[in-house]
């Protein structure tokens, strides 16, 4: 289950629709991108200073409608105690998903209609034999000759 307002794709359905020109797709994971790979063209700003450059992310997103979040996990823990919910903890792509849909919403930022996280996020991507980009370029361009397809488990 997601935050209010924010839905999950699966690595398959954002693999058919990655190459999209309304679609972005947000790294949030820090130092391990540098020498984890990443999903090619992904736009990438790290958990640790987010909320700080939410400004620029809504800049380098304009005319995107589609957002799409990732970590290296990309879950929702639920904490319940006698069958109510107690709380939950999102980890860094849920959590940068959720504080985006609330700058935006907060600043009515409009054209924005769908915010996604990746289920399973990049390890999830990376451990189905889905392309990663080993390039390191900031931004990624996308079109990398590193943009390999992963080693299958």
């Amino acid at each position: 289950m997601a935050a209010r307002g924010i839905t999950y794709i699966t690595g398959s359905q954002l693999l058919s629709l990655k190459n999209r020109p309304n679609i972005a797709i947000v790294d949030v994971r820090d130092d391990e991108r540098s020498y984890d790979g990443h999903i090619a063209g992904s736009l990438h700003f790290s958990s640790d200073t987010f909320v700080d450059k939410l400004p620029k992310l809504v800049e380098a997103t304009n005319g995107k409608d589609t957002l799409v979040f990732h970590c290296a996990l990309s879950q929702v823990f639920f904490f319940y105690v006698a069958d109510s919910l107690l709380s939950n903890i999102m980890v860094r792509g849920p959590k940068c998903a959720q504080r985006f849909a609330e700058y935006v919403g907060d600043a009515k930022v409009m054209g924005v209609k769908n915010i996604m996280v990746l289920e399973r996020g990049y390890n999830g991507w990376e451990a189905s034999g889905r392309p990663v980009c080993r390039c390191s370029d900031v931004p990624c361009k996308a079109d990398c000759a590193a943009n390999v397809p992963s080693p299958a488990n």
